[in-house]
């Protein structure tokens, strides 16, 4: 496969603001926002895989977008890049996306393609490259935040075949994500499920029986009003000090892998741990793992994933005790993380923070053990399912990425 390297914008196209980053300045600001209009594109809406999540929008008006924003669009076939954060995101806008405009945000840029010239697919996967990623990085401007400006990102060369042979490679390594996205949507489906009955069954309180049970200031008859620490152990996991950590190098979950019902396994950073801490700060399954900091409250069930994982002092490991089911505890927590219950527990002006002190007196309402058995009894498979769609993805996930390289540089010809 033959290729010539091009700028980045030698492909783009031959319209105004093919190439372009986000406002300045307080041309776009969290007074603008609003509750319903054009979304803006974040961070946080480029890191689920190839496409834009939909997830988290936040809005202005179509006159703050005709009046300010008119120059910072992004359409559908376009790529988002992040500019200012965690460098080396990317993701493309779908053809079928939910919305037909969007805005940029500050921290990011937007590419139209000209797809005379190049298949969008094709640049979206040559930057996802691990290579080209710390090519990225390594371009960084500043000594705070990371940061690249526009100007890098219109001179990037990258390798370009033929029009035709793109379009090859990005077919093949679509196949891949094409698995990916339905192992998400099934996912999505399955949660939706799951949260729907827990709601139904503890918050609406319509579980199975309750004609027959009394319900007084609002906890039905035969339940407990108990405090997390009642019912679970919870410890924050291990400080990072490279003068004082011994042992052997180990994975550790941070902040950045806890996500809202799902563990991100990409990128995971390693310190020392001794076997002697293991017990401490290590998991098993069924431990739910929530953010300490960042966005405190944000939790996740461990399921093995992988072998011997240990988490860092922003997490919290949640053990449920023997009467209580991890599976109700987990899904008791994850609604009151979502809903905002926990957010009276957070400590600090700025920066939240959600001590261990603070998590143990969490309120949980504990039903009674039968009904508990029965509530886990329908999630136990839902749970494994959803374990079992999420390790299907991780291996084709890998699969991609190993073919990814060999693609980009022709060692590989289709």
């Amino acid at each position: 496969m033959r290729a010539k390297k091009l700028r980045l914008e030698d492909l783009a196209a031959d319209v105004p603001y093919a190439i372009v980053g986000g406002p300045f300045g307080s041309k776009l600001t969290s007074s603008d926002y609003v509750e319903d209009g054009v979304p803006v594109i974040r961070g946080t809406n480029l890191n689920a895989g190839r496409y834009l999540t939909n997830d988290g929008f936040v809005y202005v008006s179509e006159q703050k977008v005709q009046d300010d924003l008119f120059g910072n669009l992004a359409h559908s076939g376009d790529i988002v890049f992040t500019q200012r954060g965690t460098l080396g995101q990317v993701a493309l806008i779908p053809d079928d996306a939910p919305f037909d405009t969007y805005v940029v945000s500050q921290s990011q840029m937007k590419m139209t393609v000209d797809p005379h010239k190049a298949d969008a697919r094709f640049i979206y996967y040559w930057f996802t490259n691990r290579d080209t990623v710390e090519s990225i990085i390594s371009r960084n401007s500043s000594s705070g935040v990371p940061h690249i400006n526009l100007t890098v990102l219109r001179n990037f060369e990258i390798p370009v075949p033929d029009r035709d042979s793109q379009t090859r490679v990005a077919d093949l390594l679509s196949t891949y994500d094409d698995l990916i996205e339905n192992n998400r949507k099934r996912i999505a489906l399955l949660e939706k499920a799951a949260r729907l009955l827990y709601r139904e069954w503890f918050v609406h309180l319509r579980f199975p029986g309750h004609e027959h049970v009394k319900v007084v200031d609002g906890v039905p008859e035969g339940w407990v009003l108990r405090s997390l620490g009642e019912v679970a152990d919870c410890r924050l996991g291990k400080m990072l000090d490279q003068n004082k950590n011994r042992g052997e190098f180990m994975p550790y979950l941070a902040n950045v892998n806890v996500r809202w019902g799902a563990i991100d396994l990409d990128n995971l950073r390693e310190m020392r741990f001794e076997d002697d801490e293991l017990d401490a700060v290590g998991l098993r399954y069924g431990d739910i793992v929530m953010c300490e900091g960042g966005e405190p409250g944000r939790c996740a069930l461990w399921k093995e994933q992988v072998p011997k994982m240990v988490i860092q002092k922003a997490i919290h490991r949640i053990r449920a005790h023997e009467e209580m089911s991890y599976l109700f505890l987990y899904r008791c927590l994850r609604y009151q993380g979502e809903s905002g219950q926990l957010s009276p527990l957070f400590t600090g002006a700025t920066i939240k923070h959600l001590p261990r002190e603070k998590l143990v007196t969490a309120q949980v309402v504990a039903p009674p053990a039968p009904l508990m058995a029965v509530f886990a009894e329908q999630m136990e498979p839902v749970e494994k399912q959803i374990a079992a769609l999420e390790a299907a993805s991780r291996r084709a996930s890998d699969a991609r990425d190993l073919l990814l390289p060999r693609l980009m540089n022709g060692e590989i010809a289709i």
